[in-house]
């Protein structure tokens, strides 16, 4: 990936998602996204990549508070206790998604895209997470510019974050399908 083309040498650098999704087809897994701030961004990235039946499952667009308890099963009192935007509720997201959808690993986003800030939180920050086979990992961003700015910075970075996740997963280490050698 970081060669800036796909394994088909084929696809830009602007799309994060190709990468992910060529990993988790090689290694037989599958994606699930749970998306606040995004709302459908995310999925929307990931299903323009060829392939990607075998590896999303779907996901949950959770914009009101009480659709993330309900919908992605955040603990009630979490949610009221933090707030929305909040790492924890993040993480809840990510393995709710996960949990719901069937899948290996769940992505979620989180944040105030502006223009107002929302519950004291300031406009650009945001928490992307990814719960996988081996735990859990959230990241705090703070992004400035526009809305549509933000909410791609976010699609950009919790994209980034499995990536990262996927280089380290111990699962890696012994599997080889194809037996080309690649670790």
């Amino acid at each position: 990936m970081g060669m800036g083309t796909d394994a088909e040498g084929e696809r830009p650098v602007g799309s994060p998602a190709a990468g992910v999704v060529h990993s988790l087809s090689e290694r037989r897994e599958t994606l699930a996204t749970v998306e606040s701030l995004t709302g459908g961004l995310l999925a929307a990235a990931i299903v323009e990549i060829a392939g990607v039946s075998s590896v999303y499952q779907g996901g949950l667009v959770v914009y009101a508070t009480e659709m993330k308890s309900r919908l992605a099963g955040v603990p009630e009192d979490l949610l009221a206790e933090r707030g929305p935007v909040d790492p924890d509720v993040a993480v809840a997201l990510a393995e709710g998604g996960r949990r719901r959808c069937g899948a290996d690993w769940g992505l979620a986003t989180t944040g105030v895209a502006g223009p107002e800030p929302q519950d004291g939180k300031p406009v650009g920050l945001v928490y992307v997470a990814v719960a996988g086979p081996s735990g859990s990992e959230v990241r705090r961003l703070d992004l400035d510019g526009s809305r549509e700015r933000i909410r791609s910075a976010a699609v950009v970075e919790v994209l980034r974050l499995l990536a990262e996740q996927l280089t380290v997963d111990p699962r890696d280490a012994d599997r080889d399908p194809a037996g080309t050698g690649r670790r």
